[in-house]
This record gives structure tokens, C-alpha cells and sequence, in this order.
């Protein structure tokens, strides 16, 4: 039985410049909407990196899409605190 993998894309704040201002903002994968609410994670976590989510208009188009951010994980780069047998 395959097992099919999703792939997350995650943006860090570095990735966006360390942006400080909420706004629209033009990147390679297309328009990056960024909130105050984002800005003040990144600003108490500034490693934690986010889910890049497509709007839901735009799923269908795949340049220059419409995007904004989801869940975040604050430490992604931290060992897991899960072990596997």
C-alpha cells in the first residue's frame, strides 16, 4: 500500500525580508498578505515558521496566486520531542 506525502510549504520571517509593517506584499511564489497578528508571533518567536496557504480563490492558479499564512510552529528547527519504535 503507497502512502501519499503532502508537501507543506513554511516561510520563516527572514524568507519575507523581516517585513514590520501588516500588508500585501509581492514575492517569487506570488502575493504574501502578512497581519499584525503574524508580525507580533514573528516578533516574539522570530524563528517560528509558518504554513504558506493559497486563498481559496486562488487554488487553481498556480502563478502569481494569492497567499497568507496559517499555522506556525515555533521552534521548527528543534529536535522532536516524539520518539518512534
Amino acid at each position: 500500500m503507497a502512502v501519499d506525502r503532502i508537501t507543506v510549504d513554511k516561510i520563516t520571517w527572514d524568507r519575507v525580508g523581516r517585513v514590520t509593517e501588516p500588508g500585501r506584499y509581492m514575492y517569487t511564489f506570488g502575493w504574501l498578505t502578512i497581519t499584525a497578528g503574524d508580525l507580533d508571533i514573528w516578533k516574539q518567536y522570530p524563528q517560528a515558521a509558518f504554513t504558506l496557504l493559497a486563498n481559496a480563490s486562488e487554488l487553481d492558479q498556480t502563478i502569481a496566486g494569492e497567499f497568507h499564512l496559517g499555522a506556525f510552529d515555533v521552534a521548527p528547527d528543534a529536535p522532536s520531542p516524539f520518539t518512534t519504535h
